[in-house]
């Protein structure tokens, strides 16, 4: 099938006289080259936004690391193919053939993200400027000046979409005691510094470029925050393979208070486990209660 008239007039200012074809959300160029193309809905238009944000501000601190965004904008009267396109949301960026994160190149991945993607700092606090989106979900984000302030938003908006959907009252009222009592216990005696973050790093979301070999990482959900909060989901979902987490550390080390590294670990989980109930509901919600039933028993400082 052709290729949508924005695609064509973006890669023609680059090899004019190209002809596209077009394959689901693949394109082919004459030349041979593909990249990766999607059209949303006028209401994707945030989403787009986010997710090209997020490569721009991650292929800058850690270059092929991440696909490269070419472009992202919305269908306007110059472009459209019909009066329906008019106001839709659309992305395109190279094109990666990705395959499954082996163990070796999972120690790649470690260096690069302790060493690039994690020294990348902020110089406007915790957060990012615009939303971004973990799976379908909206974080609304915006700038805070401690990371306890920001990762309680993070999970406090979760908890609002929660009391939304209704049925979820108890859940809700454990929500709030580990805010009050777990989030400053465990963070507030950090000393940090805002860096770079993918935001929804599970292995779902990393592989290798078949072309070279080397891994990539894709789908981000970025914001400013905690290195270790990029860690935690990476041990859900089917699981990063341990030679990413052995090699990072090597690179980046456990934060002070060492001794809590796996307590902080299960409470940047519970994030991913709450944001799951409301994507999905049914047996997350009981993931995230025994989280925080956890973290309430054992926290220092937490307990009632």
């Amino acid at each position: 099938m052709h290729a949508h008239r924005v695609f064509t007039q973006i890669l023609e200012r680059e090899q004019p006289g190209v002809s596209l074809s077009q394959e689901g959300s693949t394109l082919r160029s004459s030349t041979g080259q593909r990249y990766f193309a999607k059209i949303g809905r006028q209401d994707d238009k945030d989403r787009f936004v986010g997710e090209a944000e997020s490569l721009k501000a991650m292929y800058a601190a850690a270059p092929g690391l991440v696909p490269r965004l070419l472009s992202c904008g919305v269908i306007d009267n110059e472009n459209k193919e019909r009066d329906v396109d008019v106001g839709r949301p659309y992305f395109l960026s190279e094109y990666k053939d990705i395959g499954p994160l082996s163990s070796s190149a999972a120690k790649i991945l470690g260096k690069r993200v302790a060493t690039e993607l994690h020294a990348y700092k902020s110089k406007d606090g915790y957060g990012f400027h615009i939303p971004t989106f973990c799976g379908a979900t909206r974080q609304d984000n915006g700038w805070f000046k401690t990371w306890p302030e920001c990762f309680d938003a993070l999970i406090g908006g979760l908890a609002e979409k929660l009391k939304e959907q209704g049925g979820y009252d108890s859940l809700c009222e454990q929500v709030a005691e580990v805010r009050e009592r777990v989030i400053p216990a465990l963070l507030d005696p950090l000393d940090i510094q805002p860096v770079l973050l993918h935001g929804d790093l599970w292995s779902g979301n990393t592989g290798i470029d078949r072309s070279t070999g080397e891994p990539v990482i894709f789908d981000p959900s970025s914001y400013y925050g905690h290195n270790e909060a990029d860690l935690a989901i990476g041990r859900m979902f089917g699981g990063i393979p341990e030679s990413f987490y052995a090699t990072y550390n090597e690179y980046l080390p456990k934060s002070e208070p060492r001794e809590e590294y796996g307590l902080r670990q299960d409470l940047y989980q519970l994030y991913h486990y709450l944001n799951h109930t409301v994507l999905f509901g049914g047996g997350y919600a009981g993931s995230a209660r025994s989280k925080m039933d956890k973290l309430l028993r054992t926290v220092p400082g937490a307990e009632k």
